[in-house]
């Protein structure tokens, strides 16, 4: 079963009056089976929020965009936690050879400062010698 077949299976379940919508309250009830327990004033301003046509409805398409988007969130913020496992110092917001080299040890790979170099030049879009988080993301991307 591929990602859109079990999106419409997901949705024909969560649309109990089966209109081809979600609507505020079909959405509280959704929220409450997943541990989120919502107000029916925040259903409607959630609904409102993601809903692509203006009807106060979630089409199947608007539960798509959500539930990508959650996807993508989720992964951007695994990214970074990842990426602070890399970094100099926490916070400085790079990654340098040393630290590359220091985090490659602890997973067993053992390089020198000039191969991490060499690594980090591949992926440094503005040359300035560490790799910053818009550049560590574009290399996850890449591999």
């Amino acid at each position: 079963m591929d990602k859109q077949q079990q999106y419409k299976r997901v949705f024909s379940h969560l649309d109990k009056n089966g209109d081809g919508k979600l609507s505020p309250p079909e959405l509280q009830v959704c929220m409450g089976k997943i541990g989120e327990e919502l107000s029916l004033e925040e259903a409607e301003m959630v609904a409102q929020l993601m809903d692509s046509d203006g009807d106060g409805l979630l089409s199947f398409d608007d539960l798509v965009k959500v539930v990508e988007g959650a996807n993508e969130d989720e992964r951007v913020n695994d990214l970074k936690m990842a990426f602070k496992m890399y970094e100099e110092k926490e916070g400085c917001g790079c990654i340098t050879p040393k630290s590359l080299r220091r985090m490659l040890s602890k997973l067993g790979e053992s390089r020198t400062v000039d191969e991490c170099e060499l690594m980090i030049t591949t992926f440094d879009l503005d040359g300035n010698g560490v790799v910053d988080f818009e550049e560590f993301h574009h290399m996850m991307a890449c591999s």
